[in-house]
């Protein structure tokens, strides 16, 4: 069975497409993670370069539960995430690479891969954009592949993350 997805994180599409034996018609599910009810930022580690002033390296994990309301993607709903990445800021602007483990409630997983371009948003607050692909997935997701899309807000240092 071959599936391809697309998932839009501030609003999700998944495009489901059927095998022989299933000809339903594709499926569109919203799944803005801002329905995320506990984002806590378990690890940050900001390490200055000293190359230029503003310049940092860093590394993040990113847990996310959805208690009440959560997304759904292709019928299952999201229990939790987790994103993993690394970045390498001046002043909040520049390249990251981030890793993304969606846990649903059936125990089915989904896992996405990425890079990030980050950009300031003001004194400490950055913006940033991600093109991730969908690397594969356990259960009724084992053979899906696509590309999650992403746009978020954050204040690293305050441990503050909105996607």
């Amino acid at each position: 069975m071959i599936r391809r997805a697309t998932i839009l994180t501030t609003s999700a599409l998944l495009c489901h497409r059927p095998d022989q034996r299933s000809r339903s018609r594709n499926r569109r599910n919203e799944c803005p993670t801002k329905r995320a009810r506990k984002c806590k930022i378990h690890t940050t580690k900001f390490l200055d370069v000293g190359d230029v002033a503003g310049h940092q390296a860093s590394s993040f994990e990113i847990y996310r539960t959805f208690p009440t309301n959560a997304p759904v993607v292709h019928g299952l709903k999201i229990k939790e995430t987790w994103t993993r990445g690394v970045s390498d800021y001046v002043d909040n602007n520049g390249p990251g690479s981030i890793y993304t483990v969606y846990a649903f409630e059936n125990g089915d997983k989904l896992f996405t891969r990425g890079p990030v371009l980050a950009h300031s948003g003001g004194p400490g607050t950055l913006s940033g954009t991600t093109v991730s692909y969908i690397t594969g997935g356990t259960g009724t997701l084992a053979n899906i592949r696509g590309i999650a899309r992403t746009t978020g807000h954050a204040d690293p240092k305050a441990g503050m993350n909105e996607t």
